[in-house]
């Protein structure tokens, strides 16, 4: 087994925090305590709050990412990944989720770094949606939809019944599949 850098062992902590006690709560000696570093350590890896809040927001795109990798290997497209219900039985990347939506909130609507970080994230998504799917319009529809399953399940509410959800996926990929179809044959 792999010994998990300081690195990590500081934004798992930071993680932990936000899930407990949220973002007003944070500070650097609380998360350099609960990483079992000093706060020179913790200033070695990350200049400021600001930076260790985006390197969270790094890392949960890195997960992400992960995760649409490895559900590519098994024939999911990057759209359907986008589409996809959320099980919010899986406490895990519901943790993740909420603790980057809680630096998200850091950001406050400022051009700080942590918003960089998130429009570095979503920029890359972007990116594997309008690759996928020709048509712009639908490419930011499917992103659109997809960020809307994502919101509802950080909140609680409801996801679609999944039949409906299955009907809805096909409605907004049926059409850009059969071109792809009609372009390889």
């Amino acid at each position: 087994m792999s010994e998990i850098s300081t690195r990590d062992r500081i934004l798992d902590a930071l993680e932990q925090l936000l899930a407990d006690v949220g973002t007003a709560q944070i500070s650097l000696e609380s998360v350099a305590a609960r990483a079992g570093v000093s706060k020179g350590g913790l200033l070695h890896h990350f200049r400021s709050k600001e930076a260790l809040l985006a390197a969270l927001v790094r890392r949960f795109g890195e997960r992400a990412d992960a995760q649409l990798a490895d559900a590519m290997v098994g024939g999911t497209s990057v759209a359907d990944f986008y589409l996809q219900a959320y099980d919010d039985s899986d406490e895990e990347s519901f943790a993740l989720f909420r603790s980057a939506i809680a630096a998200l909130r850091s950001a406050d609507g400022r051009h700080t770094e942590v918003q960089h970080a998130l429009i570095e994230v979503m920029r890359s998504w972007d990116e594997g949606l309008r690759r996928e799917i020709a048509d712009p319009v639908q490419a930011e529809i499917v992103r659109l939809v997809g960020d809307g399953l994502f919101l509802a399940a950080l909140l609680g509410l409801p996801q679609p019944e999944p039949e409906l959800h299955r009907q809805v996926t096909e409605r907004l990929l049926g059409e850009g599949r059969r071109e792809a179809r009609e372009r390889s044959t």
